[in-house]
């Protein structure tokens, strides 16, 4: 029988096997989608948010950075490390001095379509 009815706990419920079954096919493996919940999380602070707009703009260093979030170096270089660490940005070096961009088009993208979501 391709599509199983079933009495639960006094509710009618239809189960369509087929499409159960083809969406099953396709889902990503556990450990995959373990990964992306992680880089979801990642988007989930405000402050990495800000650094990764203010990235999206320009490549920048820690001290222009937390001058233009008005916030210490102490705390834009942990937040960096979070982020570099991740894979959503990466640096140069000039001299001392570290230059911070992003690391692909896939942060812009994602930066992107995250806007036009909640503008909507």
């Amino acid at each position: 029988m391709e599509n199983k009815e079933t009495i639960e706990q006094g509710e009618f419920i239809h189960i369509h096997e087929a499409m159960v079954r083809q969406v099953n096919e396709k889902m990503p493996a556990e450990e995959m989608l373990f990964d992306l919940a992680e880089l979801f999380k990642i988007f989930g602070d405000t402050t990495r948010i800000k650094i990764l707009f203010a990235l999206l703009e320009s490549e920048m260093c820690v001290f222009d950075i937390a001058s233009l979030l008005h916030m210490t170096q102490s705390a834009i270089s942990h937040q960096l490390r979070v982020l570099k660490t991740n894979g959503l940005v990466k640096f140069r070096r000039e001299g001392k001095l570290l230059f911070y961009s992003l690391s692909d088009s896939h942060i812009t993208s994602i930066l992107s379509q995250g806007m036009e979501h909640i503008e909507e």
